[in-house]
């Protein structure tokens, strides 16, 4: 209710869009990072004509309606972003801004401007106290995100009561020490300020902008100023005497005059008009540069060129020796850079680590923003919500780079991103004790179980370079969500697949990697990632007593779990209850694959600072271990 005047404002004088084609290319976004005004935003978009009934607005938080207590991206048209954790939204914002700024170095011609929108976000004093908003708009500001317009609903208020005595800090300092441009504060309810204040912002093309709108919680109603405006229904009584205050009439209880939506519904006129000027102008676009102009259409729709596998043909044919599975990632990821230009990303001040870097583009810079190489500091959490951003935009694959021990830092913005069902690739490095003499600050161990229980999050584990190659595959053309690569600090041998099909075997999860015998074996040894060819040590021991054995690698249980029960029940078959698995991780979770009878060779506790192999001896992770595991089973 505080916020509708400078969002009207927004909305009918300066946001292009077309509310008849809510993915039009060269709108602009607004992101509501303020999630909890989802009614606000609602209301917007039920006014100015998007797909969005009244019955709509009267359903909600209702169980499968389009208006969801906060806004989730592809369950209301015209909502770009999920949002709701605070921060978040802010952080995407600046996704989108990138995205924006890149694309437009890469299309745009002289006399051509195709891509040529502004990011308008709306956040509250909620999303400024989250550390996220703070690593984002630090990163905007050293990028000139000229093209960033967020208004700030400055009421003062929040869930516990007055912000005094804990958000006290000048946010208008704050922002131009970042190197935003920062107007006001004005009042939010005055239109013409407020329209003025966003022209002022729109031609400040080197610095992005923050309008402070200084507002009253639940204007117009009894609690206006007061908390309980912030997260309580107003009940029967405050609607009514907010009505009569206001001059509304208090019957029926939605009600939108025919004025009213003739005025607001001018926006789909507008739109479609503006959607029409710009189709003539990219059709004189695409005849002066035609395949500029049919790229552009196929980044925007998500859509991978024909020849994107091209470039990976016999990268790894003549490898013989050991080697890390993040070397191998940087060198399919370079290799992919070649064929695919919509890749584009970075790491958190660890690129040359997670071998992250793109060497034969330049970084996006302010001065440079064709560049594909994303610097983002040491930044992870804000690193994941752009990320989501760029993803969102169209036109941007997004990548990600940092240890996996930091994918806490990442969890909330990744959590959005499966929920969101967008493609982003997160590399993570140094996945286990592998690492060794860093220690276990750094050492992952319960992070592989806990991006598993992440639903829609596709989780990837490769074995050795080859399996890596097929990993990064299965990431581009997964288009429903997020993946994450888990790789290796040290070096793995490259596996012996005589016996197997691995291109098909990664893409469905789990394969037979190797087996002694025909038919049903006696144990089947499973692992993963580094672990993989101690399981196939292992298995090839036992082997000697007469055994058959099965080693399986398993790199994704989210792409097994994908398979139908006829290939599951192949590669592990019921019937065969005498199971192991090896993997540098918490054990919890196994019980999944390997059963109750089931052993599970990994960890209990953090790890210590050593030499890797002192380390995988001391914990216990080896061959000799499995294969103790294997016997005791067999011999019970």
């Amino acid at each position: 209710m505080g916020a509708a005047a400078f969002c009207y404002a927004l909305w009918t004088r300066h946001l292009r869009h077309n509310p008849a084609n809510p993915n039009w290319v060269d709108r602009d976004r607004f992101v509501l990072s303020a999630g909890h005004a989802s009614m606000l935003l609602y209301s917007l978009l039920h006014l100015t004509g998007y797909d969005l009934s009244l019955d709509e607005i009267e359903n909600f938080r209702q169980y499968g309606s389009k208006t969801p207590g906060h806004p989730e991206y592809g369950q209301t048209p015209g909502v770009e972003v999920t949002t709701g954790p605070l921060g978040q939204g802010f952080g995407n914002g600046v996704g989108m801004a990138i995205a924006q700024r890149h694309l437009a170095a890469i299309f745009n011609r002289q006399g051509h401007d195709i891509i040529g929108h502004y990011i308008y976000a709306m956040v509250s004093d909620g999303d400024m106290q989250e550390g996220v908003s703070s690593e984002a708009a630090s990163l905007a500001g050293s990028l000139g995100l000229g093209n960033m317009i967020y208004l700030y609903d400055d009421n003062g208020i929040q869930i516990e009561g007055s912000t005094a005595g804990v958000f006290d800090e000048n946010v208008a300092d704050r922002f131009r020490a970042y190197g935003w441009h920062v107007v006001g504060p004005l009042d939010g309810n005055d239109l013409s300020a407020v329209g003025a204040a966003i022209e002022e912002a729109k031609a400040e093309q080197d610095r992005p902008s923050l309008i402070i709108c200084r507002t009253q919680i639940g204007y117009g109603s009894p609690r206006a100023n007061s908390a309980r405006a912030h997260g309580e229904p107003l009940g029967a009584d405050n609607v009514k005497a907010a009505k009569e205050n206001l001059g509304w009439p208090v019957e029926p209880p939605f009600y939108v005059p025919d004025e009213v939506y003739a005025h607001m519904r001018n926006a789909r006129d507008r739109g479609m008009t503006l959607e029409a000027d710009w189709d003539r102008r990219f059709e004189k676009y695409a005849l002066e540069y035609p395949d500029l102009a049919f790229r552009l259409q196929q980044q925007i729709k998500g859509h991978l060129p024909e020849d994107w596998e091209s470039s990976l043909e016999g990268l790894f044919d003549r490898l013989e020796k050991p080697i890390a599975t993040r070397a191998a990632s940087g060198k399919v990821l370079n290799a992919l850079a070649e064929t695919i230009p919509a890749l584009m990303g970075g790491s958190a001040d660890l690129g040359p680590s997670n071998k992250t870097i793109l060497d034969s583009c330049p970084q996006f810079t302010r001065d440079e923003p064709a560049g594909r190489n994303l610097r983002f500091g040491v930044r992870e959490h804000s690193m994941g919500a752009i990320a989501t951003g760029l993803a969102l935009h169209g036109g941007i694959i997004p990548y990600t780079g940092t240890f996996l021990t930091f994918a806490d830092y990442m969890r909330p913005s990744m959590r959005l991103a499966a929920l969101t069902g967008v493609r982003v690739i997160y590399v993570f490095s140094h996945d286990s004790i592998g690492l060794g003499e860093d220690g276990p600050t750094h050492q992952p161990v319960e992070h592989l179980m806990s991006l598993r229980c992440i639903p829609n999050m596709t989780v990837i584990r490769p074995a050795d370079a080859p399996e890596t190659l097929e990993a990064w595959k299965a990431a581009l053309t997964n288009t429903g969500g997020p993946t994450a690569l888990v790789l290796t600090r040290q070096s793995v041998p490259i596996i012996d697949r005589a016996q197997c099909a691995l291109a098909s075997g990664l893409h469905k999860g789990a394969y037979i990697l190797w087996q002694s015998g025909e038919g049903d074996p006696g144990v089947i040894l499973v692992g993963t990632g580094s672990e993989t060819a101690i399981a196939l040590e292992a298995g090839k021991t036992i082997a000697k007593d007469g055994l058959n054995v099965r080693v399986v690698s398993m790199p994704s249980w989210e792409l097994f779990a994908r398979q139908d029960e006829t290939y599951r029940e192949t590669v592990l078959p019921a019937r065969v209850t005498a199971r192991v698995a090896v993997e540098a991780g918490i054990t919890f979770g196994w019980e999944r694959y390997i059963g109750t009878r089931g052993k599970v060779v990994g960890l209990t506790t953090f790890g210590h600072s050593a030499p890797y192999q002192e380390l995988y001896e001391k914990f216990g992770i080896t061959a000799a271990r499995v294969v103790e595991e294997a016997r005791s089973l067999l011999s019970s």
